[in-house]
């Protein structure tokens, strides 16, 4: 363990020009780099690293760079496994290049299954494959859709510090932002209310550039009302009118955000391995 860093956020620049070179979207840790998240930073060596994991609190990792340093290898494998007893919930690691994924694959079998797979022995699994879904947003593809939906006009109202600061749930923007002082300065959410109570919330998940990914929680007693597709379409109007690009990422076993992804316009262009790193 001694040769992998903590990376100290002062030189969180170092990490900025390797990860240009990540083709899959990494907005999630974009965000810890520019610090409107506290994650953490791991790395090689402090100097000049060329292996980096970097891991936003709400439970999601990148992995990407050099695959071939033993020691630093040595100690993904004990992280991903919790041998360290430093998780005390699942986390979701992405890897970037292919290389990175067929060395798990070879590496990590006896601790990996499948999504999904159901066979003898695996329920104790350390490791569980999935699949992320990168979309591209079709604009005319959304307006034509919100032409035509009977909520695109429904009432739906600026998601204040407040309601930031209060509102309970998985998916919600205290999750995403150091406080609510810098997520009302630099992302906007928009909401559906019944009396004091906040039923769905579209929030900018991460503002990184010109690109805003889209996050959503609809409380489960308000699902299947049509809310989330409501507050989402209120978000891609804010992008559009404050020329953001929105982003949508999401699981492909979650069916429910993948197809609201596709009915607002967005058109999947990547799948990519997906591990749920169990603790």
């Amino acid at each position: 363990m001694s040769s992998v860093i903590l990376l100290d956020k002062s030189n969180y620049y170092k990490v900025f020009n390797p990860i240009q070179g990540v083709a899959i979207n990494h907005l999630f840790a974009d965000a810890v780099l520019q610090d409107h998240i506290n994650g953490q930073v791991y790395v090689d060596q402090p100097e000049n690293p060329s292996t980096f994991y970097v891991v936003h609190p709400y439970g999601m990792s990148l992995l990407f760079g050099n695959t071939t340093n033993d020691e630093f290898n040595s100690w993904l494998i004990g992280h991903a496994l919790n041998s360290f007893k430093t998780r005390d919930r699942y986390e979701w690691l992405q890897a970037y290049p292919e290389t990175w994924n067929k060395q798990i694959e070879s590496e990590w079998k006896e601790h990996l299954s499948k999504s999904g797979d159901n066979a003898e022995g695996t329920k104790n699994i350390s490791i569980e494959e999935n699949t992320r879904v990168n979309f591209k947003f079709n604009k005319a593809a959304y307006l034509n859709f919100k032409a035509n939906h009977p909520l695109a006009s429904v009432n739906t109202i600026r998601t204040d510090v407040q309601m930031f600061e209060n509102m309970q749930g998985t998916v919600i923007p205290s999750r995403f932002w150091n406080n609510a002082v810098e997520f009302s300065n630099r992302a906007a959410a928009f909401s559906i209310m019944d009396g004091d109570r906040v039923t769905a919330t579209a929030f900018s998940a991460f503002v990184i550039g010109d690109q805003l990914e889209i996050g959503i929680e609809t409380s489960e007693s308000y699902r299947g009302k049509g809310y989330a597709v409501a507050v989402c379409m209120a978000l891609i109007d804010y992008c559009l009118e404050n020329n953001y690009i929105p982003v949508w990422g999401c699981k492909l076993e979650n069916m429910p955000s993948f197809l609201l992804a596709r009915k607002l316009g967005f058109e999947p262009t990547l799948y990519w391995p997906f591990y749920r790193l169990n603790c």
